[in-house]
């Protein structure tokens, strides 16, 4: 059987270089194949099945689905990166592991002031003044269990990690001042959360300011779908003073109860793997890496590749400088031994030695030079298009800035209108104000469009979106706007395909083949016979084989791709070796109708 039409079992996600792998091939021809079809991906990047099987039906192989072992999580399009880490696990050895959470909110909300509260009632009295700030993050314990906190507030930055394709966090709190409400960051905060499907709780901080409103800021909340668990929604809303330090324990209950929910595992004697949060170099020691295991875990010792460094860690120490030999899963630490700066959002995996490690940077900087060669990858309506089409995209997802509220609401009542034939846009963030470099950043994790009404875009968003390849769009009219947009989803439209017949074969005989198995002698009577067609066979008036691979063609001694009508040939179906003479085999492509 020719080897090009191998059956090659592929999960729902894996990596570029795992698919290479899986396919005896090399890492950068499996690029050029997804960079041929709209998408650019590094070696380490995720890559779901639907994309992974165009790959391997182009490169000559039969793409089939594997039952994955956490077969129910990875049912979500918007899997999260932390399962995927373990997503090939034995679900006997996955355990609980405790929460990330990053902290979200408008910027005089009080996010750093809730978290300073939360380290200093929480950390041990002996610990807390030796706490190093710099690691970026911090574990508490709360009812025996523990819980570690990104000491990044901001969703800027938690945007930027985003844009990379790295997701540190597992439940975001969003930080809402009683006495001010919703804001504009605040909505934005949301979108950021939620285009990264991670839970939001909220913190409803400054209840003890004498101009507190709460009601009000529930109904705010409401009205961007965070409806309180008290009202009969679903977010949980929990009132704090950072001031006088109430309602922290409610807080950090709540956040376990939704962790719980959110079912978050590891395997601790797993795959060593996670997200680099901090880099920064010293004179002294070199580059000082903070790490967050998220499956495996962590030794003294280890080889790690994060980005494009790699090393064997010499020394690890925990959130308090401490040195520590090992990590398990949701433990920052700090490291050295790095050969480079690694990029905050990079993830990181382990290997067996340093020589494998170098083996897959060198094949990372060869990618990365041929991305750079090719450009950046493009998220304009024309390519989304293509990855429609390659099933990749499966709704025209915008951001919308305009100049004034007025004009906003009328956009968004009628791109939320705009239907065709069940295809639809999904507004992940509508905001007045120019756009910055905070959309952008959720328009490359979201793959998705920005769109301005009457506004600008700053020189730091255009210079993010020209360098990423995030297509802005700007309008001063609103019904071009509207018409542009319901152009391209009539362009999402989900093809229409037909088999067509383009030769048929009649069998004369049959005969044996060492290598090949049983094939059928056969003259082509119409068309022609194709090595890469799909194949049925026709006895009498019933067909009895459907979706057939065909496994050979041969003319005389010799494998070919095609034979023309008036010629004969061997036939070789895979799986199949029931011939008898007379049968007819029918020749089939699919081919785009609409």
């Amino acid at each position: 059987m020719a080897k090009e039409r191998q059956i090659i079992e592929i999960p729902e996600f894996l990596t570029v270089r795992e698919l290479a792998t899986l396919i005896s091939a090399s890492p950068i021809e499996v690029m050029k194949q997804l960079i041929s079809n709209g998408m650019m991906k590094t070696i380490n990047d995720q890559i779901d099945y639907d994309t992974a099987a165009i790959v391997v039906e182009e490169m000559g192989y039969e793409a089939q689905p594997v039952i994955e072992v956490v077969e129910e999580a990875l049912d979500d399009e918007k899997l999260p990166a932390w399962k995927r880490l373990y997503a090939n696990e034995d679900p006997k050895n996955l355990e609980r592991r405790p929460p990330v959470v990053t902290i979200l909110g408008h910027v005089d909300h009080g996010k750093t002031s809730l978290l300073d509260v939360i380290r200093k009632t929480q950390v041990a009295e002996g610990e807390a003044g030796g706490i190093t700030q710099a690691i970026g993050a911090y574990q508490v314990t709360h009812n025996g269990r523990k819980i570690t906190f990104l000491d990044t507030p901001g969703h800027a930055a938690f945007a930027a990690m985003r844009a990379r394709g790295a997701q540190g966090a597992d439940v975001a709190v969003l930080v809402v001042a009683a006495d001010d409400g919703v804001m504009a960051t605040t909505k934005e905060a949301i979108a950021h959360a939620r285009a990264s499907n991670v839970p939001i709780v909220v913190a409803l901080n400054k209840i003890d300011k004498r101009n507190a409103n709460p009601e009000k800021v529930k109904q705010e909340l409401s009205d961007v779908d965070l409806t309180p668990d008290e009202w009969g929604g679903t977010t949980m809303v929990i009132p704090v003073s950072a001031r006088e330090k109430k309602g922290i324990d409610d807080l950090l209950e709540a956040i376990l109860m939704t962790a719980d929910e959110a079912q978050i595992y590891a395997n601790p004697k797993g795959r060593t793997a996670g997200t680099v949060l901090e880099a920064e170099l010293d004179k002294s020691r070199g580059a000082i890496v903070t790490l967050l295991v998220q499956n495996g875990t962590l030794r003294l010792g280890d080889v790690v590749l994060a980005g494009v460094a790699e090393g064997r860690i010499r020394a690890m120490f925990d959130e308090n400088g401490k040195s520590i030999k090992e990590a398990s899963p949701s433990t920052p630490v700090q490291v050295m031994g790095m050969s480079g700066m690694p990029t905050a959002g990079d993830l990181f995996t382990t290997y067996k030695n340093e020589r494998e490690a170098r083996e897959i940077l060198d094949e990372r900087k060869q990618a990365h030079a041929l991305a750079t060669v090719k450009g950046p990858r493009n998220l304009s309506m024309e390519d989304l298009l293509k990855q429609f089409e390659a099933g990749v995209v499966k709704e025209l997802r915008l951001i919308l800035k305009a100049d004034v509220q007025g004009s906003l609401e009328p956009i968004v009542n009628s791109l939320s209108d705009l239907k065709v034939e069940g295809l639809g846009t999904k507004i992940l963030h509508a905001e007045t104000g120019n756009i910055t470099e905070n959309d952008v950043n959720l328009a490359i994790s979201s793959q998705a469009i920005v769109i301005g009404f009457k506004v600008e875009a700053d020189n730091a968003a255009r210079r993010l979106a020209e360098s990423n390849g995030v297509e802005i769009r700007t309008y001063s009219v609103i019904y071009q706007l509207i018409d542009d947009v319901e152009k391209a989803l009539k362009g999402l439209l989900e093809p229409v395909y037909e088999d067509k017949v383009i030769g048929i074969a009649q069998v004369l005989k049959t005969f044996k083949v060492p290598k090949y198995g049983k094939i059928a002698g056969c003259s082509v009577r119409d068309g022609e016979a194709r090595r890469n067609a799909k194949a049925r066979v026709k006895r009498g008036s019933v067909y009895i084989l459907e979706n057939a691979t065909v496994g050979s063609i041969r003319r005389e001694t010799e494998d070919v791709r095609e034979v023309r009508a008036g010629f004969e040939c061997g036939i070789g179906l895979d799986g199949f070796e029931d011939f008898r003479p007379g049968d007819l085999i029918e020749f089939t492509v699919r081919e785009r109708v609409n």
